[in-house]
């Protein structure tokens, strides 16, 4: 079994690019696979291996300057759900692209998901969905609002455009693990906004607690690695992904049309040029050829 383990934590990494070599190679040496992001605003990503490779680098993690108290999620899976490691230097560990955003100032009030329930039905609450279209599109909270967003960048503009319908409502936000609702609540905060409210935890940590009677959720959480989506109890849901847009897509979508394997879905058929899927269908022919070659490899063995 592999155990997964998602984290993200705000800290000031003065020099991020200094983290970054000892970090992949003790990642390297316990056969941990997966995607570790660094800023001077801290860390972010989620990593799958073996239960003792897992814990080095979280020992490892929690010795960096400010990280001791690191909070992470985790899952098992039978199957890799990464197939490399990368451990990447960026601006920002989630990208809003508000320079003033700084979550380790001030965040909205975290709220347990046992307590979720009560605050999310209560009349004066809006309840906004901070994730991207793609991922609302197969599971969210009854009655959340879809703000339609391609990207984490598109929310602030969309709040600025839409800020009236929320007058004198208390706003409670959710994503998957949590991060967004970092700094999207301190940006609510930023504009304001008196009463903010997140989801400890994210999705993931409700749908882990929560059991599936009492839930006021509905569909699947996407997640961002080979399970692609998780239900109630973390367990592995239905989806896969379109390797043409990346996005979800069920079994049954493979049966239609508008779907190429590596090239296309029913959702980006009309989004790509026909230069794009010959491209695509190259990519496709190269990794089906590296396939066959392994599996020759290992029959060799």
């Amino acid at each position: 079994m592999y155990t997964i383990a998602a984290l993200y934590h705000f800290t000031r990494f003065p020099d991020p690019a200094a983290l970054k070599p000892a970090l992949l190679e003790l990642c390297l040496a316990h056969d941990v696979k997966g995607t570790l992001l660094l800023a001077r605003e801290g860390i972010n990503g989620t990593i799958a291996g073996p239960r003792a490779g897992i814990d080095a680098v979280l020992a490892h993690i929690r010795a960096l300057p400010g990280c001791s108290d690191l909070e992470w999620k985790e899952a098992v899976s039978d199957h890799p759900p990464f197939p490399r490691m990368k451990v990447r230097l960026k601006r920002e560990i989630v990208t809003m692209g508000q320079p003033d955003v700084d979550p380790r100032a001030k965040v909205g009030h975290y709220v347990e998901p046992q307590d979720w329930n009560d605050l999310i039905r209560s009349p004066d609450v809006a309840l906004i969905d901070t994730r991207n279209d793609y991922e609302v599109a197969i599971g969210t909270f009854e009655g959340a609002v879809d703000p339609e967003t391609d990207s984490f960048r598109d929310f602030p503009a969309w709040w600025e455009a839409n800020k009236e319908r929320f007058h004198n409502k208390r706003i409670a936000m959710f994503c998957t693990g949590g991060i967004r609702c970092e700094k999207s609540t301190n940006f609510l905060l930023g504009q304001g906004v008196e009463e903010v409210f997140h989801l400890k935890g994210g999705i993931l940590r409700y749908l882990e607690e929560m059991p599936a009677e009492n839930s006021s959720w509905q569909g699947e959480c996407f997640v961002f690695d080979n399970r692609v989506s998780v239900g109630h109890g973390l367990k592995e849901g239905p989806h896969e992904l379109c390797h043409g847009c990346r996005r979800p897509i069920l079994p049954q979508d493979k049966a239609r049309p508008e779907y190429e394997a590596g090239v296309s879905c029913h959702l980006c058929i009309e989004e790509t040029s026909e230069a794009d899927k010959m491209r695509f269908r190259e990519r496709q022919k190269q990794i089906a050829l590296a396939r066959a070659r392994g599996e020759r490899h290992l029959a060799a063995e």
